[in-house]
């Protein structure tokens, strides 16, 4: 493979890490889960205190929040999980972007206000409404390997859009037909029975039907003056997010462009930054960041990303992480996961 085209696909690979979600969402999954895993495990390996608080500002990367997942998939049967998820959601849970979804005026007015403040909950996920001769589609956009854990990721949120909406609705809820790209899991009963209506999977988009008839019943708490309070409030949030990539973002960034020519130096990095050496290191440690460690957490997510894919074979993504030697990559792949790259990558299969 060129050198130019494994450039390119390294920079592609990492692209998949750089989302993050709200830790919300993962407490409630592992909630949800109850006995059936090892909560505490499980939490550990996102960096979440089970006693701690729950934070909606404490963000995790979609890597990890993925991980989390599949690590939980090891401890359950993880089929029927997203829909009991969806089940438990509740708009308060979601602050006020569910407190404007529970005030709309109806549940076109509702979906409207996802469509517009997702960025307040999540970097690696876009929701759009569209209208069409059947009804609207209300698409989740996500871009990315269809590894498991984004599998239930996505069907956790459309679940919970259709729990969130019976929870709102005047009239029994049920959309028109639900789409997924994935490929179907053994058993779809469950899905079948949650949705109560079509599901398609091998599809063309992940996506809900939805009759213009039930997005157009008023919400039985929908209320244009609280509405518009809520509104108000979600503009003012979403004012704030600086759309400037987080230090560590930009510097992991700067790094995985680099590897394919070596180890990076932190004086490369900070030039490429536009920053003094001196600078550099005292913004990282203003943020407890160390050089040394977003280094080694980026030759990680890549390797783990393009191990994932067959595309790639190992000599190929030592190289991209910056290892000359192929042994030297699986001994510090193996100081990461445990695991050998190439037993990884059976267990991705």
């Amino acid at each position: 493979m060129p050198i130019a085209r494994l450039g390119a696909s390294l920079l592609s690979a990492y692209s998949l890490c750089m989302g993050q979600v709200t830790s919300l969402f993962a407490r409630k999954v592992v909630g949800v889960a109850g006995d059936a895993i090892d909560a505490k495990v499980v939490l550990d390996f996102v960096g979440l205190d089970i006693d701690g608080l729950w934070d909606a500002k404490h963000m995790l990367d979609e890597d990890d929040f993925y991980g989390m997942i599949e690590l939980m998939a090891e401890q359950m049967d993880i089929t029927p999980l997203p829909l009991t998820v969806g089940e438990a959601m509740r708009p308060d849970e979601y602050g006020a972007l569910g407190l404007a979804w529970k005030a709309a005026p109806n549940l076109r007015g509702s979906f409207s206000r996802v469509e517009r403040y997702w960025r307040l909950w999540t970097s690696f996920a876009r929701y759009e409404l569209k209208e069409t001769d059947q009804g609207v589609l209300f698409i989740e956009h996500r871009e990315g390997a269809r590894r498991l854990g984004m599998r239930i990721s996505i069907e956790a949120d459309l679940a919970s859009g259709v729990s969130l909406s019976r929870q709102v609705s005047p009239r029994p809820f049920v959309p028109l037909a639900v789409y997924f790209k994935h490929t179907a899991p053994e058993i779809i009963k469950h899905h079948e029975a949650y949705f109560g209506c079509p599901v398609h999977f091998g599809a063309d988009k992940d996506a809900m039907l939805l009759s213009h008839q039930s997005l157009s019943e008023p919400n039985v708490l929908g209320d244009e003056g609280i509405t518009r309070f809520f509104v108000s409030h979600l503009d003012q949030e979403l004012a704030q997010i600086d759309d400037t990539p987080a230090l560590h973002v930009q510097t992991k960034g700067e790094i995985a462009r680099a590897l394919s020519e070596g180890l990076p130096k932190m004086a490369d990095i900070a030039r490429r930054l536009g920053m003094s050496a001196r600078s550099f290191h005292r913004r990282l440690a203003e943020h407890g960041l160390s050089f040394q460690a977003l280094t080694e957490e980026t030759r990680r997510e890549i390797a783990v990303t393009m191990l994932r894919q067959d595309t790639y074979a190992l000599s190929e993504i030592a190289f991209l992480t910056g290892y000359s030697e192929q042994s030297a990559f699986n001994r510090a792949f193996k100081r990461w996961m445990g695991v050998t790259p190439a037993a990884y990558r059976k267990t991705m299969k």
